[in-house]
């Protein structure tokens, strides 16, 4: 069954950093844009960051410009989000996708099940 693996989540102090990832697992990343979104408790999923397929232009939520960085390795099917000087406000569960736009998601797309990101003193 294809679908997206994610790992690298947990518990980080503020100022800290993690490195998620999102592995394809039965398909393949390359034509694919990549998202990455988040849901914090209470609150509507919000975009996050993507990365285009053609060109691997990224553009980044203003939130978290400047501290976090998608990247994708379409040799080991993978993307990648690094994140820097965790916020307690970045507490959240994160998924990665192959669209930049949640809403445009459809048959032939691909989610993960979520990673709780928790950023905690």
């Amino acid at each position: 069954q294809a679908q997206f693996v994610e790992s690298g989540g947990g518990l980080v102090q503020p100022g800290e950093s993690l490195r998620l990832s999102c592995a394809a697992s039965g398909f393949s990343l390359h034509h694919y844009p990549i998202g990455w979104f988040r849901q914090a408790p209470g609150k509507e999923r919000e975009a996050v960051a993507c990365i285009r397929s053609t060109d691997g232009r990224t553009t980044y939520a203003d939130f978290v410009k400047g501290r976090f960085a998608i990247s994708r390795d379409n040799g080991k099917d993978t993307a990648y989000l690094q994140m820097n000087h965790l916020t307690p406000e970045d507490t959240a569960v994160y998924y990665c996708a192959t669209d930049c736009d949640w809403a445009q998601l459809g048959s032939y797309d691909y989610w993960g099940q979520g990673i709780q990101v928790t950023v905690s003193s």
